[in-house]
């Protein structure tokens, strides 16, 4: 089988948590080199991964003609010098989201690879994971009727920790809700096949002292009217959150609970209407037997990479663009414009 040959830039974090266990698990990888600026931790990964080199710096990784692919997963105020040097050196490119710090950064960065012919993909991982597919196929079929409502939640604790980079909106581009709400507001979206249209929201810090939001609620208008809600938050703990994940229509809904989550899991329930039942004047809810959805779980972070190693490979369009990356950080950035001015937000 014909394989990528992968460069990676930044190293720990969710790479060598996640991204990077996951890539050691595809068919159509090969990792070559790894980079932090933590030259000895960017070593142990390297050993780690079985990669042939490990630099402390990417001019050093971009320079490596055998390289075909890197993924980006430095800290976001890193990704913009980092995507124009990797385009640049005309190597395809899957970037964590958020892409850039703001939108406008973003789409600068995708203006890039399009110039230098290479692929932009963007880490919103979370759509590859086996429920998550299954419920996106239920709403195709028509098996909820019309979407009307839906909603999903992001949660972890997330205390002060000093010089940390994601607690500081301006080396982050936003706080729980940039981090963890995009999740969200891209599942709803990638699920159901509706767009936002237009967002409103609160976004603030509660409970910490950094300047990156440590709760955040939003609402979505969606492009078929149906009403969207998403929660993220810093400061709710592990243990204390569920991660729900609903979604209701004229015929039935889905309701999942722990699928939202960097691992595989969780269960999911549907229930399903008769197209005969009325007007039920007592509301009785006990008609419906709920089914619990039955899926093969496997790593989505594999499936994340060898998705786009196969759009390299095969020279298609990657599952997830640059295009599904600003679409999500520009509903962020409304949602905090909106809770700074306290008015209802029209995304344009």
């Amino acid at each position: 089988m014909n394989k990528v040959k992968w460069g990676v830039i930044g190293c720990g974090g969710i790479a060598d948590r996640r991204t990077l266990p996951g890539m050691m698990l595809a068919d159509n990888v090969e990792l070559i080199a790894v980079m932090d600026t933590n030259k000895e931790a960017a070593e142990r990964c390297k050993e780690k991964y079985n990669a042939k080199y490990a630099f402390d710096n990417y001019e050093e990784l971009l320079a490596l003609d055998e390289i075909q692919a890197v993924y980006i997963a430095s800290p976001v105020f890193c990704h913009k010098e980092q995507a124009f040097a990797a385009a640049k050196a005309k190597k395809h490119i899957l970037i964590e989201k958020p892409m850039a710090l703001t939108s406008e950064e973003s789409v600068e960065i995708l203006d890039a690879c399009k110039k230098e012919g290479v692929k932009l993909g963007v880490g919103l991982m979370m759509r590859f994971a086996a429920y998550h597919q299954e419920m996106k196929k239920l709403v195709s079929d028509g098996k909820l009727g019309d979407i009307v409502s839906m909603r999903a939640q992001l949660t972890c604790w997330y205390p002060d920790i000093p010089g940390n980079w994601r607690q500081n909106k301006d080396l982050s581009g936003g706080g729980a809700l940039m981090d963890m709400g995009i999740h969200c507001i891209d599942l709803l979206q990638y699920i159901t096949g509706l767009k936002a249209v237009e967002v409103t929201g609160f976004a603030g810090t509660q409970t910490f002292s950094y300047n990156a939001d440590d709760s955040s609620a939003i609402v979505m208008k969606m492009d078929n009217g149906a009403f969207a809600m998403v929660d993220a938050n810093f400061n709710i703990p592990d243990a204390a959150a569920k991660c729900k994940l609903e979604i209701y229509g004229t015929k039935g809904s889905i309701m999942a609970e722990g699928t939202i989550s960097q691992v595989e899991g969780g269960d999911v329930s549907v229930l399903i209407s008769d197209d005969s039942l009325g007007y039920d004047a007592a509301q009785n809810r006990d008609e419906l037997v709920p089914v619990k959805l039955d899926v093969e779980l496997g790593n989505m972070y594999t499936k994340e990479i060898e998705s786009f190693g196969n759009a390299v490979l095969n020279g298609t369009a990657p599952e997830i663009t640059g295009e599904d990356g600003i679409n999500v950080q520009k509903i962020v950035e409304n949602a905090y414009k909106a809770s700074e001015t306290k008015i209802i937000s029209e995304l344009k």
